[in-house]
């Protein structure tokens, strides 16, 4: 499966904040992301007001409870009545859709954020929930015993050399906001804009049983169609060291300069996006790939693309 968007109008990322700890057990969801939300849009001089479309990314299963997306509106303020949408996985998903709804003439500025406590319960046991509901969720296997599968996998291919040991499965609370701006609304906002070029996403079988565990044809397909190619920096979403080695070989990054990090469930794929925009805008890439992932064994891939010249 693929989501492609059809970029008719200039698309760029203008603000970001984020916040990350290991356990925030005193702040509840909307304590932990109004700060960083008024950051991210104080850096440009906006206000909710200001916002055309705001879009979440999270997972009520790692909340604990139904609708704590909705909850977590008051952080950006509900009324008077905003755009808004939400989708149940990565932010950075949620960011592809406001990619696409900024497409749409008279909504000139986007809101995206992701946030996530999955420190409160047990992360491994939730993850499990999103696997094959027949076959693998209920043998519950936790997300670094399918991991550590993928891991022997490559040892056994024998491509990859020294595959990495696996570390415990990270754990962390955070949050993560980020301001999209098109044309010359973006240009108005900040002297740094970073301009998404290409965006796309694939989605493989959710069956482990029928992939190669080896390979990630889901990202080859998603750069390619993003325009990955030719790439002098990439901002990587992994959750295991091992999947680095995978996600570079999928999207051909031998001569680029490559940073990694987790990052929070739901969280991190968006942080990555925001920190390959700070990449940009900091004149240490021209043109920068974005990764994120979601899903067991990288099942569900985004690649983005990002260049700091205007058209």
């Amino acid at each position: 499966m693929s989501g492609q968007a059809a970029l008719r109008r200039d698309v760029a990322i203008v603000s970001w904040a984020s916040f990350e700890t290991p356990s925030e057990p005193a702040r509840n969801e909307v304590e932990m992301l109004l700060p960083v939300v008024q950051e991210a849009l104080g850096k440009v001089g906006l206000t909710q007001q200001d916002i055309g479309f705001t879009v979440s990314g999270s997972s009520d299963y790692l909340q604990g409870f139904p609708f704590a997306f909705v909850g977590a509106l008051d952080a950006v303020g509900a009324w008077p009545p905003i755009r808004e949408s939400h989708v149940e996985m990565d932010g950075a998903f949620a960011l592809y859709e406001a990619v696409n709804v900024l497409q749409e003439e008279g909504i000139d500025t986007a809101l995206v954020y992701a946030f996530a406590r999955p420190s409160r319960g047990e992360v491994d046991r939730t993850l499990a929930l999103q696997l094959d509901p027949y076959y693998v969720a209920p043998l519950w296997p936790d997300a670094r015993g399918l991991a550590a599968l993928q891991a022997q996998a490559m040892k056994d291919s024998g491509r990859f050399g020294d595959v990495p040991d696996l570390p415990p499965t990270y754990v962390a609370d955070g949050c993560v906001a980020v301001v999209l701006a098109v044309g010359d609304r973006a240009r108005e906002l900040t002297k740094t804009p970073a301009w998404i070029r290409g965006i796309d996403h694939r989605i493989e079988p959710p069956s482990l049983g029928v992939r190669d565990l080896t390979t990630s044809p889901s990202t080859i397909a998603a750069g390619d169609a993003a325009g990955a190619a030719g790439a002098d920096a990439a901002w990587l979403h992994v959750p295991y060291p091992h999947q680095e080695l995978v996600l570079r070989e999928a999207l051909g990054l031998s001569g680029a300069t490559v940073d990694s990090a987790a990052g929070p469930v739901m969280v991190g794929g968006l942080e990555r996006l925001a920190a390959a925009a700070a990449g940009i805008a900091a004149g240490k890439a021209r043109r920068a790939v974005a990764h994120a992932t979601s899903g067991p064994c990288l099942q569900q891939n985004l690649v983005a693309v990002l260049e700091g010249v205007a058209q």
